[in-house]
């Protein structure tokens, strides 16, 4: 990995979020590196209300955060449905943890990756779940969720989340490495339109696919192809320019734009042309 990612794929009106929030991005440790995309780091200091929206990739976040003046609380995010909003008032932090699709769990080996979809745990109760699920690693987050959203230089809170998810032990076992390099084909490659076709160069029956995605992804690959589709869509008319949603439609492998346009609709909320309307007119 060369750095984290510079895109903004599966942000709603990326400008518009990052003139209101200062929002970055920081590399793991390299030992990290095979299971985490990134750190996501936010801070805001609003006169008024803001929302921002996101399309989630299919990855498990572990989130930390701290309003001004407030104690830091975190929670395990498990892969999320449609579109998620977050309201942003006042003066805080964020420090977030995207793991890869299929890289969370060697950091909380006895759940199916599907038990956390959907679901937003505190962290005291995910700490059960982490590493060896003793009283150590509670301590640890408490610790972790203290200084990686308190003062200190960014470099010394990016060192403490790595020597947090270090501490978790992580063991990738066969069904890590598969579930990672599947995931990332299907990100990669346009050609992979149909989670039949993808079991069938695998050499696997859809079912035993399905049944991998849920261990170790959360969701299974027909929704990950589906997002990313729905990702490429959003960045298109994130670009400015003039889209052919008809050419791009065929390029993702819809049978036609009609369901390019339904998908991005029923995920965003408003139809593809509106929303590259709304951003040209901003």
């Amino acid at each position: 990995m060369a750095g984290p990612r510079r895109d903004t794929r599966g942000i709603v009106d990326a400008r518009d979020l990052f003139a209101h929030v200062d929002f970055r991005r920081r590399e793991p440790a390299p030992a990290l590196r095979p299971y985490l995309e990134h750190y996501w780091l936010i801070d805001w200091d609003l006169p008024a209300p803001y929302a921002t929206h996101v399309v989630p990739h299919p990855s498990v976040n572990l989130v930390l955060e701290r309003a001004a003046g407030g104690a830091p609380r975190g929670e395990v995010a498990g892969v999320l449905g449609g579109l998620w909003t977050r309201k942003l008032t006042g003066r805080g932090r964020v420090c977030g943890v995207q793991f890869r699709p299929g890289g969370f769990r060697p950091f909380a080996p006895r759940r199916p990756v599907s038990y956390w979809t959907g679901r937003h745990v505190p962290l005291p109760q995910a700490c059960a779940e982490l590493g060896d699920g003793g009283p150590g690693v509670r301590a640890a987050a408490e610790a972790v969720s203290a200084r990686a959203t308190g003062p200190e230089p960014e470099d010394e809170r990016v060192a403490a989340l790595d020597a947090f998810l270090l501490g978790l032990g992580p063991e990738p076992t066969d069904g890590t490495r598969a579930a990672l390099a599947l995931v990332e084909r299907v990100r990669a490659d346009r050609s992979v339109r149909r989670a039949a076709d993808l079991a069938a160069t695998e050499g696997v029956s859809v079912r035993a696919l399905q049944r991998l995605f849920a261990a170790h992804v959360g969701v299974g690959p027909k929704w990950v192809i589906l997002r990313y589709r729905i990702h490429e869509a959003l960045e298109r008319a994130e670009s400015g320019g003039d889209v052919d949603w008809a050419d791009l439609a065929g390029e993702l492998g819809y049978s036609d734009q009609a369901h390019l346009v339904r998908d991005f609709t029923t995920t965003v909320g408003v139809p593809p042309t509106a929303y590259a309307r709304r951003l040209t007119a901003l």
